[in-house]
């Protein structure tokens, strides 16, 4: 079993070195490949550490869905990981990946477990709620879920193939977020299952410059404007959540709730929103 590892990058030249760093042990042999997908910038970075062998691809114009389609099409490997730049594997994470593939040959498509590098809190404060990390922690146990998470998430390379690329629409540098989930879609209308793997570990930076509840808002925002691009909502179904997620976050401060519960009904009022802006299309 070959495996591709795709990272996609866009001006994260601090973080991908340590990324790189904690897989570079794990891609010694033949069977394993890095692809480095960096798109938006006008020339590619270099990398000062010492790397193992990589392809790095470049694309100056901005959309990580892609410079990530190339980065499927140059690929070998019968599975596709795809990892973000802003996080570090845990040792031995390769091999956790294609242990789950290999038992579990009902799944088409992985969603791997995304811990936190620090304690949010700690580091952050009372805005962590804001930070709106890809957290993805399920427990110990393999289970079916519904959908992947962008920042480590891997497929059959033969499903993909079946189901097409990523909409390129989507995602970073397009209209900015969704692009995983509507992967998700595509491959459970297609008959495939997604399952979570609890030892395909990642561990994601704790960036301090996120806990802004403006930016939480906005991409909340983002979120909802991508969705109309890829689902099917009537004007009555979006007026009618955007009527729910007021009265909900208007309950919440009326009765003083906790700055989490008031920070999941403003990310929720914010889909709304998005989707009521993308009802013009």
């Amino acid at each position: 079993m070959k495996t591709s590892v795709i990272i996609a990058t866009h001006k994260r030249p601090d973080s991908i070195p340590r990324l790189i760093e904690s897989l570079a042990p794990q891609v010694a042999t033949g069977s394993r490949e890095i692809i480095i997908a960096e798109n938006g910038t006008p020339a590619p970075m270099r990398f000062a550490l010492e790397t193992p062998p990589l392809t790095h691809l470049h694309e100056p114009r901005a959309g990580k869905c892609r410079i990530q389609n190339r980065a499927i099409a140059q690929a070998s490997g019968e599975i596709l990981v795809f990892l973000d730049d802003d996080l570090i594997v845990a040792a031995r994470y390769l091999d956790a990946v294609e242990d789950f593939f290999d038992t579990h040959r009902e799944f088409a498509a992985m969603k791997g477990r995304i811990l936190a590098a620090e304690d949010p809190e700690k580091k952050v404060g009372p805005t962590a709620v804001y930070l709106d990390l890809p957290i993805a922690d399920h427990g110990e146990d393999v289970i079916e879920v519904r959908g992947v998470l962008g920042a480590n998430m891997a497929f059959r390379a033969d499903a993909i193939k079946q189901v097409g690329p990523f909409d390129e629409r989507l995602g970073p540098g397009a209209c900015g977020h969704e692009e995983e989930t509507e992967m998700s879609q595509r491959l459970r209308r297609a008959g495939f299952r997604i399952g979570y793997a609890p030892k395909a570990v990642v561990y994601h930076e704790v960036d301090p410059s996120r806990a802004n509840r403006e930016r939480f808002i906005r991409i909340a925002r983002e979120r909802g404007r991508c969705r109309m691009l890829h689902e099917k909502h009537s004007a009555a179904d979006v007026i009618s959540k955007n009527a729910i997620a007021w009265m909900r976050l208007r309950i919440a401060q009326v009765t003083r709730a906790g700055v989490a519960r008031i920070a999941r009904e403003e990310r929720r009022l914010g889909v709304a929103r998005g989707m009521f802006d993308g009802l013009g299309g």
